[in-house]
């Protein structure tokens, strides 16, 4: 099993825990961040590029793998994933470059080759 496919299932697994014990503020948060990343004044692709960014910079790999995961589904191109990590990069500076290293990682296994 690849790291996207594991972090999918740990992640359903651990949501479903926390929904069925959570309080309807924490139903309400997860949905608020559902609907964030949908389609407005942004594309979702766009939206979705926004969070990996802030992931990236935050230096929180279960997002970046979320994020990463989600904007191969919206159809960034590689070149656009590039791009944003290197706004990530200058934006979180070196101490970013271990998420940076690990974004790449997980983008080579949904990817089937590079632009």
């Amino acid at each position: 099993m690849g790291q996207i496919e594991e972090f999918r299932r740990k992640r359903e697994e651990q949501n479903q825990r926390v929904l069925e014990h959570g309080h309807l503020n924490t139903r309400r948060f997860f949905g608020l961040d559902t609907a964030v990343y949908r389609e407005g004044a942004l594309s979702s692709k766009t939206n979705e590029l926004l969070g990996l960014v802030a992931s990236t910079v935050l230096r929180c790999n279960d997002c970046i793998a979320y994020h990463v995961d989600r904007c191969a589904q919206e159809g960034v191109s590689t070149k656009e994933f590039v791009e944003a990590m290197d706004v990530a990069l200058i934006v979180g500076g070196s101490v970013a470059i271990p998420h940076v290293r690990y974004a790449y990682e997980l983008w080579e296994e949904l990817v089937e080759r590079w632009d």
